[in-house]
């Protein structure tokens, strides 16, 4: 079910209730793992996909696996609340199916225009921060060492520079593993610990958004 919501600062709010797709941080849609088995009682008001008017274009941010955001002002989509489950338990293979694994805040920030090629190979495209213009970095919200993770929107082509600089906050200590696909020698694997995670996976990533129904070519 897909509800659209107007109002008069021309921002539209895209809700999909029963939606599961994902943040390599960032997981999208596996597309065969199906409904989680868990439990996720998503709170009020918190959407899995968000949809606004910035800057005279249409952008969409989401939808991730079990991440879901709420506007502070439902007028002003420039600073979200979000919480992320443990949908399939596609982040953590020591937390049950459907665990609360963060709350946190994604503020809306667009990267500067540099000479960095923005890799579009798939759905989504990481630049770790090593490689990453410091530029880009320099944009981070404070506290700079809480907000570490930078995901893209899109539009009709593909990624844009507009995105949400993300500080996760963990309720638990658990393994951030993505489900037990990556070991101790990745990037995105990390202990974490209850609070913000300033170790959670230091990317920016670059989201050409989910493959529009009909788009997949016919045999």
């Amino acid at each position: 079910m897909k509800i659209r919501i107007f109002n008069t600062a021309t921002l539209t709010v895209l809700m999909i209730c029963a939606c599961v797709a994902g943040i390599s941080g960032c997981r999208p849609d596996p597309g065969t793992d199906g409904p989680s088995d868990g439990l996720v009682f998503v709170p009020h008001g918190y959407m899995a996909r968000l949809e606004q008017v910035h800057e005279g274009g249409m952008i969409g941010f989401g939808p991730f696996v079990g991440y879901y955001f709420r506007p502070d002002d439902p007028k002003d989509l420039s600073r979200l609340q979000f919480v992320c489950f443990n949908e399939n338990r596609f982040y953590s293979s020591d937390m049950p199916d459907g665990a609360k694994l963060f709350e946190g805040t994604a503020v809306r920030t667009t990267l500067p225009l540099t000479d960095a090629v923005i890799p579009a190979r798939d759905r989504i495209n990481p630049v770790f921060f090593h490689e990453a213009p410091e530029d880009w970095l320099a944009t981070r919200p404070e506290p700079g060492d809480e907000f570490v993770h930078f995901h893209s929107c899109y539009n009709g082509t593909g990624s844009v520079l507009t995105g949400y600089w993300i500080r996760h906050v963990a309720l638990s200590e658990f393994t951030y593993d993505m489900g037990g696909w990556v070991g101790i020698k990745s990037p995105l694997y990390h202990q974490a610990r209850k609070g913000p995670d300033r170790d959670f996976a230091k990317i920016v990533e670059f989201d050409k958004g989910p493959k529009k129904k009909g788009s997949e070519k016919k045999n």
